[in-house]
């Protein structure tokens, strides 16, 4: 396959879902290649050099794995965003992936770049994650799941300021909907915000982006590179003002969109892995506070 394939293919296998260097050991694992051990270098250069590393068998493992319906727990949204996000990359190759019931097959198609068969590269959709599973309200929940869509929607029509702003919105949601529910450990936190007049403990509705992701990161909620990207979203979101766009003459584009919802999708990630999973001895409290902070 061509080098620009072996990248793309890469940077799939690393961001969708985002997979830390744990959990790319634990996938070459399913695939059936346990030689494969991350080595704590950057992801994405070394899942490359892995694929490169791989004989025409084994890479055929690695790809139809990532198609596989148990790869994405049987989510049928997930497993068909997959389907696309792939075909959409081996189409230059001249083959496609299909399923057969659950089995991934690979199936030869005609490249064809005349004007009739002209290709367009599809902008990548990510499915909205559970947010319940995270302990989020439903109200919540569903509004950030409306979120969700809108920005994606702004994605498709070519606005991707608008969607880079309203995906701050819902990282901000998220980790307040998280601080609602644990507000004990997050208090708690050395770096939590104090009002220097009383020299208390802000009230999370007065707590800034900021502060919310650095919290996170110290409590061990998110990892650090899902931290600093973070605060490049935030960045970003901060665009919102016109003053700032005139005065750092940023103008977002489709891939700092991309970039952008990759970073939504690791702090999800990063929430589910150590709310849910943490020594598997604390369940996250699913009651709160009966307000919900307006994003």
């Amino acid at each position: 396959m061509d080098e620009s394939t072996f990248n793309e293919i890469a940077e799939f296998i690393c961001g969708y879902p985002y997979r830390s260097g744990h959990e790319l050991t634990k996938f070459f694992q399913r695939v059936g290649l346990p030689q494969f051990v991350h080595d704590g270098s950057t992801r994405r250069l070394w899942v490359l050099e892995t694929l490169k590393a791989c004989n025409r068998e084994q890479l055929a493992l690695v790809l139809k794995r990532l198609a596989s319906p148990f790869e994405y727990g049987g989510n049928q949204e997930q497993i068909r965003t997959a389907l696309k996000q792939l075909n959409n990359i081996f189409y230059f190759e001249g083959f496609k992936i299909i399923l057969d019931g659950n089995e991934p097959k690979f199936k030869k198609i005609a490249v064809d770049f005349s004007d009739d068969g002209e290709v367009t590269k599809e902008m990548k959709l990510f499915p909205p994650p559970d947010f319940l599973s995270i302990g989020l309200r439903p109200e919540v929940g569903k509004i950030l799941k409306n979120r969700w869509d809108e920005a994606q929607n702004c994605g498709k029509a070519g606005t991707y300021l608008s969607a880079i702003i309203i995906m701050g919105s819902i990282l901000e949601g998220l980790l307040f909907g998280i601080f609602q529910q644990n507000p004990a450990e997050a208090n708690k936190c050395a770096s939590a915000p104090k009002d220097p007049k009383t020299n208390k403990i802000k009230k999370f509705s007065d707590w800034k982006l900021a502060e919310m992701i650095d919290v996170a990161h110290q409590i061990g909620w998110i990892n650090t590179d899902v931290q600093k990207f973070s605060h490049a979203l935030r960045d970003f979101r901060n665009l919102i003002h016109p003053y700032e766009q005139m005065n750092t003459k940023i103008y977002p584009d489709a891939d700092t969109y991309q970039i952008s919802w990759s970073v939504v999708q690791a702090a999800v990630n990063d929430l589910v892995s150590k709310l849910q999973t943490a020594d598997n001895t604390k369940k996250i409290n699913v009651k709160g506070p009966q307000h919900v902070k307006k994003l």
